[in-house]
């Protein structure tokens, strides 16, 4: 399989072809039913499309080689559109026109179909999200039970500091996905790239609620820190995320980062980070002749950048992941 540079996702082909009724039935089927209302003069719509799922978040590549018009269902979830190369426009409902190009995205909430008319050998990556999981954890953050429906901005700018971590996170996932045996295939590490992926939706862009997560949280007391110390001793290898651990303890997300940064000094993601170090070491100590790696015991804990990783590491312990292997 040729990869051209700007191809995401390669590894997960999921359609490639000449066909109208397959390109329908293949965008239906990983993201919402699509209908092409004029087909192009050469009768047929040339479409390669990727796409993988990262937890309950679906990821995707599509490429069109001719001009050509989409419109789709309404939406169920939210939707993330990211031209990649050439230019479409883009309008959900009676919205405002977005004229999406390599600098700029569109973002869609459910409720409302989309019409996509997208220019000769235009390729983008899409982004498909549940609405109840990007509603959970906006309730989550602002430790509130029910909050108003995310409503969002439209027109995403990719070259600002949100539209760059989004990217990012996606070329992560891209990266991941190319490994086999790697980040994906623990459910660990993948819940953690879902995770990250949501948190960047929630932050990236404006909407409704933006204002409401910035507001600085009231203090939380040393007994919520207490017990989600408690919590994450008892099982490091479970899929924490902050919000998560808040709700367990009752208190907001923010509530609970400032009492760890006041009482810890430290977050609760860097302190399972630590957690994890040691569990890492610890299997490496007990690891036999050929039994286990330095790869399988920081993917099997969590860890996803292997470099970042090593670093960490040898400055918590003083020696690099293989010295400890070695020595076992």
């Amino acid at each position: 399989m040729n990869r051209q540079p700007s191809e995401l996702f390669a590894t997960h082909r999921v359609a490639a072809g000449h066909g109208v009724e397959e390109a329908r039935q293949a965008l239906s089927e990983v993201f919402l039913p699509v209908e092409f209302p004029s087909v192009p003069t050469t009768g047929s719509v040339e479409m390669t499309l990727n796409a993988l799922t990262v937890g309950r978040v679906t990821c995707g590549f599509m490429e069109f080689r001719e001009e050509v018009t989409i419109e789709t269902a309404e939406a169920e979830n939210y939707h993330l559109d990211i031209p990649v190369h050439g230019r479409a426009v883009m309008k959900a409902g009676v919205d405002p026109e977005i004229h999406a190009t390599s600098r700029t995205a569109g973002v869609f909430t459910p409720g409302k179909p989309v019409r996509l008319d997208c220019s000769a050998w235009f390729s983008q990556l899409s982004v498909m999200i549940p609405r109840a999981e990007l509603q959970l954890e906006l309730e989550r953050l602002l430790g509130r039970e029910t909050v108003r429906p995310l409503q969002y901005t439209s027109e995403l700018d990719l070259t600002g500091p949100g539209g760059r971590m989004l990217l990012d996170t996606l070329r992560l996932i891209d990266e991941a996905s190319t490994m086999e045996g790697g980040p994906l295939a623990h459910p660990l590490a993948r819940l953690r790239l879902e995770q990250t992926l949501i948190d960047s939706m929630l932050f990236a862009q404006p909407h409704n609620h933006s204002d409401a997560l910035r507001y600085p949280a009231p203090d939380s007391g040393l007994r919520p820190v207490s017990r989600a110390v408690d919590l994450l001793r008892a099982d490091p290898a479970h899929p924490w995320t902050v919000v998560e651990l808040a709700a367990r303890v009752s208190v907001s997300a923010r509530s609970l980062q400032q009492g760890f940064r006041r009482t810890l000094d430290t977050t609760p993601t860097n302190y399972l980070r630590t957690l994890r170090l040691e569990k890492v070491r610890e299997d490496l100590l007990k690891a036999g002749p050929g039994t286990d790696s330095v790869t399988e015991a920081a993917t099997r804990w969590g860890f996803i950048h292997l470099g970042r990783f090593a670093a960490s590491y040898r400055e918590a312990f003083g020696e690099s992941p293989s010295q400890t292997l070695r020595s076992s």
